[in-house]
C-alpha cells in the first residue's frame, strides 16, 4: 500500500480507500466492522461515508470501527442530500451544514472529520455561502479538511476562486466516477486538478459490477445487483451505465484481459488506479474476500498494449469530434 498526500496538503491517504455505502444494508453492522480491522490490516487508513448513506446507519457503524483507533483513520463523510422532511435539511446552506456538520459528528462518536465533502452541487445556494460556512468548521476544529463530489470543472475552478478571493479554506479534494467506460474527466476536471493540486479520490471503478463481465443486458440484473435495486438508487445506475453500446465495450474488455491472463475486475479497478492524476481509488465490497479480490488490482500492472486497447474502446463509446476547446 502507498501513501499520498492529499493534494498539496501534508496529510497522507491510502491509495485505496473503503466505501461504506452499504454498511447497514445489505452488510450488517458486524461485518461491516470486521471488514474495517481487515482493510486497515492491509494498509488502508482512509474511509469514506455520508449521513446520507442508510440514514445514518453507516457513519455510525464507522464510528464503531474506528472506535479507540480514532487518529490512525482519516475519516471523510458528506453533507448535501436530504435528510429530513424539512425545507431547510436538504443543500448547502449555512444552515444545513451546520445541522449537518453536527449529526455527523455524534453519529462517528468523533469530534473532528478529516474531510468533509459536498456531496453534489447545490444549484439554490450561492458557492461563497457554502465556502464560509466550510471555513468556519475548519477554523473552529470540527473539519480538517473540505471537499467537493460530482463537480463539473467550471464550478471547482469557481470554487477555487472563491476561496482565493475570500481567503476561505479552499476544496483540496474530489470526488468522481472514473471507469474504463466514464473517462470524460480526462478533458477539463483531470487537468484542473493537476494544475491546482487538487486530490483526485475516483470511484465506481467497475460500473456498478457491469465491469465484473457476468451480467447480461438480455436478462434481469441478480437481487443484491445496484441495477436491480427499484428505488431511485436502481434508476440512476441503469441510467448510468446500462447500454447496450457498454455491454460490447464489456464483452471486449473481458475478452482482452483474459487473453493477458488478468482476471476483469482487477484489470478495470488496476487501470484506474495507474491514472497519474488519481490519488485515491475508492472500493466498497461485501465481503472480506471479496475486498482482497479487489486489493489484487494494486499488483497489476497494465502494458502500453493494454492500454492502447483501453483507449480504443473509449473512442468507439465517445467517438472523436471537434470540441471547443483547443
Amino acid at each position: 500500500m502507498q501513501y499520498k498526500n492529499l493534494g498539496r496538503t501534508g496529510m497522507k491517504v491510502s491509495e485505496i480507500g473503503l466505501g461504506t455505502m452499504s454498511f447497514g444494508n445489505p452488510m450488517s453492522e458486524a461485518d461491516a466492522i470486521k471488514l474495517m480491522k481487515h482493510a486497515f490490516s492491509k494498509g488502508v487508513n482512509f474511509v469514506d461515508t455520508a449521513w446520507a448513506y442508510n440514514e445514518g446507519k453507516s457513519e455510525e457503524i464507522v464510528g464503531k470501527g474506528i472506535k479507540g483507533e480514532r487518529d490512525k483513520w482519516v475519516v471523510a463523510t458528506k453533507f448535501g442530500p436530504r435528510t429530513g422532511p424539512g425545507a431547510n435539511e436538504i443543500g448547502a446552506s449555512r444552515k444545513n451544514i451546520m445541522r449537518s456538520v453536527e449529526a455527523s459528528l455524534r453519529l462517528l462518536g468523533t469530534d473532528y472529520i478529516d474531510i468533509y465533502f459536498l456531496h453534489w452541487p447545490d444549484y439554490d445556494t450561492p458557492i461563497e455561502e457554502t465556502l464560509k460556512a466550510l471555513d468556519d468548521l475548519v477554523r473552529q476544529g470540527k473539519v480538517r479538511y473540505t471537499g467537493c463530489c460530482n463537480f463539473r470543472a467550471f464550478q471547482l475552478a469557481k470554487a477555487l476562486w472563491v476561496s482565493d478571493k475570500y481567503n476561505l479554506a479552499r476544496f483540496e479534494t474530489i470526488q468522481t466516477p472514473l471507469n474504463l467506460l466514464t473517462r470524460d474527466i480526462e478533458y477539463e476536471l483531470l487537468p484542473l486538478c493537476d494544475t491546482e493540486g487538487i486530490a483526485v479520490m475516483a470511484f465506481n471503478p467497475t460500473a456498478a459490477g457491469l465491469l465484473t463481465g457476468k451480467l447480461d443486458i438480455k436478462k434481469q440484473a441478480p437481487a443484491g445487483s445496484r441495477f436491480a435495486d427499484k428505488g431511485a438508487l436502481g434508476d440512476v445506475y441503469r441510467s448510468r451505465y446500462w447500454t447496450e453500446a457498454n455491454f460490447k465495450a464489456v464483452e471486449d474488455l473481458k475478452k482482452m484481459a483474459e487473453e493477458h491472463g488478468k482476471g476483469l475486475v482487477q484489470f478495470a479497478i488496476a487501470w484506474s488506479l495507474k491514472n497519474e492524476s488519481v490519488n485515491v481509488q475508492l472500493m466498497g465490497a461485501d465481503s472480506i474476500d471479496q475486498f482482497d479480490e479487489n486489493l489484487g488490482a494494486l499488483d497489476i500492472e497494465i502494458t502500453k498494449e493494454e492500454k492502447d486497447f483501453c483507449d480504443q474502446i473509449w473512442k468507439r463509446l465517445n467517438p472523436p469530434r471537434f470540441l471547443y476547446g483547443r
